[in-house]
């Protein structure tokens, strides 16, 4: 049967608008950070002008270009703690963002986030648990160090009790995890329940959220890691987009769909852990941010990754730019803060995808 006369212009044409679009969203969100960027930098108790700021990043580099600060502190303020902040903000939100993004396109759920898989209550539990018996084997960082095993060690988990017959189904997988989490979440209340009154503030602290007291060093060991995770998502854009065509479809093109998921597990467990282990649990980033991308620029990976991972960093920089400085000389949670945004998203994506799906049942 031949294709009608228009069919092949249309789908060009479909295919053209669609890469506009999605250029266009790739521009306007980096275009987003690098503006939210300087005014995260400009603003806190001290308030620094904007070409202030663009000065000061050019004089840390060894560029003496643009006005010189006019506070004497400007210049250490912004390159001891809100360069580093901001930095952490962009990769804590890139990382999380790809990992909604691998989960939603490796089970084909627009419900899927990363906590699903148990990686951030997991965290969660070994920081816990590193604060109530005072360990110690890594110095400061232990605590960082012990929420990043147990992150990975619980998303293992998770895979491996949800795996059967050779498979991994994703309603399994959902139950799973639902069941870890609330294992982790009695860990976690018995910790805080054997912990002194200093280690329950800590507990509390960290699971709230929050980007306050990021350092350089802090972002130089979770900017590679997150780094790795990203390069690596990107390869399996065309394996997850064959797999958006059906399981069988996917395998009679060559894809092995559990390897293929097993691969997306563990990158969504090194990214969230990466992201989670220096700044606490911050919800919804990872299923706000590449849902919305791919309302505007549609399913396909390739734009969707990148997209996300750009979509992410804005979000989370916003989020934490409104945490510290919506009231005076206090900070909001981060978690509290995505959580308020993300929890009516949640509510409006359920009913959007039980009035399109017809139900559920």
């Amino acid at each position: 049967m031949q294709p009608s006369p228009g069919s092949r212009p249309a789908r060009t044409a479909g295919g053209t608008h669609r890469l506009l679009t999605g250029g266009l969203l790739v521009a306007g969100l980096a275009a987003a950070l690098g503006v939210l960027a300087v005014v995260a930098a400009a603003s806190g108790q001290l308030s620094i002008p904007a070409p202030e700021v663009a000065s000061g990043f050019l004089r840390g580099l060894g560029i003496d270009l643009g006005p010189a600060a006019s506070h004497p502190r400007a210049d250490a303020t912004l390159w001891s703690v809100r360069f580093p902040r901001v930095a952490m903000a962009m990769v804590v939100g890139a990382a999380l963002a790809v990992a909604g993004a691998l989960m939603q396109g490796a089970f084909g759920n627009p419900l899927a986030e990363p906590s699903v898989v148990g990686v951030s209550a997991g965290a969660a539990v070994g920081a816990a648990a590193a604060i109530v018996f005072g360990l110690t084997a890594f110095g400061a960082w232990t605590s960082v160090v012990c929420a990043f095993v147990a992150g990975i060690i619980t998303t293992t988990a998770v895979y491996l009790f949800s795996r059967s017959n050779g498979r991994t189904e994703v309603v399994t997988l959902v139950l799973t995890g639902i069941a870890v989490n609330a294992v982790a979440g009695a860990a976690l209340a018995l910790l805080m329940f054997l912990g002194d009154t200093q280690a329950r503030e800590e507990i509390v602290f960290w699971q709230l959220g929050s980007l306050n007291g990021s350092r350089w060093e802090h972002v130089l060991v979770v900017a590679p890691l997150a780094l790795l995770g990203l390069v690596l998502a990107a390869r399996l854009a065309r394996p997850l987009d064959l797999l958006a065509l059906g399981e069988r479809p996917a395998r009679h093109l060559g894809v092995n769909v559990e390897r293929l998921r097993v691969f997306s597990i563990l990158l969504v467990g090194l990214l969230t852990a990466a992201a989670v282990s220096f700044c606490g649990i911050v919800a919804f980033v990872g299923l706000v941010v590449p849902h919305l991308v791919r309302m505007i620029a549609g399913p396909g990976h390739r734009l969707l990754l990148p997209a996300s991972a750009l979509g992410g960093a804005v979000c989370l920089l916003a989020a934490d730019l409104l945490a510290r400085t919506a009231v005076n000389y206090a900070e909001l949670p981060l978690g509290m803060v995505t959580a308020a945004v993300g929890g009516p998203f949640f509510f409006w994506l359920l009913h959007r995808t039980r009035r399109t799906a017809g139900g559920w049942g």
